[in-house]
């Protein structure tokens, strides 16, 4: 509602309406699991301070799984190839309105000195917008990506 409330008296789209879309979007998708993950905790807190099992066996094996090396090492490398594949074609999109050809596309891939420049005109992007939601969505990428690995690369004893 705020980010439609800002939309509405500016006309425009800016970075916080962008990072209000993409914390939706990660909470209708991935940030299930999160929400879930913390009611678990919820009522395991209120039932210790209450002195009553309010978890079933179900949610003490979840628990459990989540608490294995191995299984958080695949599921965190599942998902993020899925974000891998998913970004990969979410940026051909962006690229492909904003270049004329494959071979532009790959110019821009060989050659990343627009980044340095940080404005639309000088990248792969056709406008602002697509620009700013495609340098915060590269950073979180990046950002992600890295923390998912390094379950697999450096997993706990």
């Amino acid at each position: 509602m705020l980010g439609l409330y800002v939309y509405f008296h500016t006309g425009e789209i800016s970075t916080f309406l962008i990072v209000i879309m993409v914390f939706l979007a990660y909470a209708f998708t991935f940030g299930i699991a999160d929400f879930i993950r913390l009611d678990r905790w919820m009522r395991k807190t209120v039932g210790k301070l209450r002195g009553v099992e309010l978890l079933t066996e179900k949610d003490y094996r979840i628990m459990k799984r989540n608490k294995n090396p191995k299984y958080l090492a695949k599921k965190y490398r599942i998902t993020s190839l899925i974000h891998l594949g998913i970004f990969i074609i979410g940026q051909s999109i962006f690229w492909s309105m904003g270049t004329n050809s494959f071979d532009e596309m790959k110019g821009y891939l060989m050659d990343l000195s627009w980044v340095e420049v940080g404005d639309a005109q000088h990248s792969p992007y056709p406008n602002d917008m697509l620009y700013g939601i495609g340098v915060i969505w590269g950073i979180a990428f990046i950002v992600d990506f890295i923390y998912s690995w390094s379950y697999t690369l450096f997993p706990k004893k």
